[in-house]
């Protein structure tokens, strides 16, 4: 009998389930190695995130898989990058990343998902992520990233709120958004369908 791929699959693509047990895994082996890079106690590491130790004790053995806000509050106490604590750095100027290897994080409790687009690449501080949020979803609220850090919004599809500071901006479909991002910072569909935008995190000043 010939062997059956699920719709979106092609012959010697991971499945779904495969994807996520190893983004988990690289996950848990990135946050470590950065951890360990700082020569940062799991207790020192949940004091300056403020994520408890025995949350980040199960990332790092790739037993659980952390909500956005969580792994924003990690990569930011870290000093580096969303996407560096999502895949392992590779030293190619051109790189292609088939949509089946681009790392995605799902947040079951908010339906909120977050796929990154940029590869990381030693010295460079640019995060390009494409975000969907359920209609009236959230994504909870974001910790201010170090000064000199920028974001950069651009709706695909629907209406977005931003959050930044004691400022709310609402984008539709279309428009764009920059914002300096050392304030706390959240995103909430505004809309009654999906809405997609592009996130650039923009961290190169700091280099």
């Amino acid at each position: 009998m010939a062997n059956e791929f699920r719709s979106g699959e092609s012959p010697g693509e991971p499945s779904a389930i495969q994807q996520e047990a190893q983004q988990l895994t690289v996950l848990a082996t990135e946050l470590k190695r950065h951890r360990r890079a700082r020569d940062l106690s799991l207790e020192r590491l949940a004091s300056l995130a403020g994520v408890s130790k025995s949350m980040i004790s199960k990332i790092e053995r790739g037993e659980s898989a952390p909500s956005t806000v969580v792994l924003s509050k990690l990569a930011e106490a870290l000093g580096v990058t969303f996407s560096r604590l999502m895949a392992s750095p590779v030293e190619r100027e051109i790189l292609l990343i088939p949509a089946a290897r681009q790392p995605v994080l799902r947040d079951e409790a908010s339906g909120f998902t977050r796929r990154c687009l940029s590869p990381v690449l030693p010295g460079r501080g640019i995060d390009w992520v494409l975000n969907t949020l359920p209609a009236r979803g959230s994504t909870g609220e974001f910790v201010g990233h170090r000064h000199g850090v920028e974001e950069y919004i651009f709706v695909l599809k629907g209406r977005l709120t931003a959050r930044v500071g004691d400022r709310s901006i609402t984008l539709e479909t279309g428009d764009s958004l920059y914002f300096e991002a050392d304030a706390e910072h959240s995103f909430t569909n505004a809309g009654s369908g999906p809405c997609e935008y592009f996130l650039v995190i923009d961290s190169a000043k700091l280099r």
